[in-house]
C-alpha cells in the first residue's frame, strides 16, 4: 500500500514551516501540558493563599510592604 502525500509548496518558506511543523509538533503539544500544569498550579496556590489569608498569615505583599506602613 502505498500512501502518497504530495503537497504544493509554493515557496521555501511554506516549505520550511511545513517541516517546522511537523518535527515539533510532539514538542508543541508537551508544552501545552506544561503550561496548563502551570496554570492549574497557580490556581490551587492562589486557592491556598485565599484561605489562609496571605503567605504565612502576614499582609499580602510580604514582609516589605509591611515594613514601609
Amino acid at each position: 500500500m502505498r500512501v502518497d502525500f504530495r503537497v504544493e509548496l509554493r515557496s521555501v518558506g511554506t516549505a520550511l514551516r511545513l517541516a517546522e511543523s511537523v518535527l515539533l509538533a510532539g514538542g508543541q503539544r508537551q508544552a501545552r501540558r506544561n503550561a496548563w500544569s502551570a496554570v492549574c498550579e497557580n490556581r490551587r496556590y492562589a486557592a491556598a493563599r485565599e484561605l489562609d489569608g496571605g503567605p504565612a498569615g502576614g499582609p499580602v505583599g510580604g514582609p516589605a510592604k509591611a515594613a514601609r506602613r
